[in-house]
């Protein structure tokens, strides 16, 4: 297989591979999202989601934000309906 001569980087704060650039070996859509295949240091093809990556286009929200806020009003919304789900079941309320 040839090699792209780019190189991806995973830029994701909780990623275990941030800050590290792989060799690009492909990018298409796998299991309904888009993904970069890139060359592993053992010379595996691992895939990650390019929203993970610098291949990403810049997140408005995250740049707008400059680090102010770390979460979207929507993102807690869910979260909240989600931790009252949660609650009801914990109180038998909801059986």
């Amino acid at each position: 297989m040839g090699t792209s001569g780019l190189t991806v980087r995973v830029t994701h704060p909780f990623h275990p591979l941030t800050g590290q650039s792989f060799e690009l070996v492909s990018r298409s859509l796998h299991w309904g999202e888009e993904r970069v295949i890139y060359r592993a240091a053992d010379g595996t093809l691992p895939s990650i989601a390019v929203t993970l990556t610098d291949f990403a286009p810049p997140d408005t929200f995250c740049r707008i934000a400059a680090g102010r806020a770390a979460f979207r009003m929507m993102d807690l919304w869910t979260l909240s309906a989600l931790l009252k789900q949660i609650g009801k079941r914990l109180d038998g309320s909801d059986v």
